[in-house]
């Protein structure tokens, strides 16, 4: 009977011992886990910060490009009615008046 106490125990024994040893590996794996997660984050997000950044830079250098040639468009219709302005503004002041006194 003390033979079969025995056995039972040692097996209670081993059986607790591959249960602590089971929850030992689970808890290094968890740790594993978080870190593989956490550099997977990590890197995500740099990735994903670079193509921000790179996707802002694009915008910046199509707007700056589009603000130009609308700046130049600008300045050439103002030099273009500067210049018919100082050609013509005879005409105009003389226009004016005819229409004034012909009321």
């Amino acid at each position: 009977m003390d033979s079969i106490v025995n056995r039972l125990t040692e097996i209670e024994e081993a059986a607790s011992a591959i249960v602590q040893h089971a929850e030992d590996q689970k808890k290094t794996l968890e740790k594993e886990y978080d870190e593989k997660r956490r550099q997977f984050d990590e890197n995500l997000e740099k990735e994903t910060q670079a193509r921000l950044s790179t996707i802002r830079d694009e915008l910046e250098k199509k707007t700056s490009g589009i603000l130009g040639n609308q700046n130049d468009a600008s300045e050439e219709t103002i030099l273009a009615l500067q210049k018919e302005y100082e050609e013509k503004h005879t005409e105009y002041a003389h226009e004016i008046l005819k229409r004034i006194t012909e009321v």
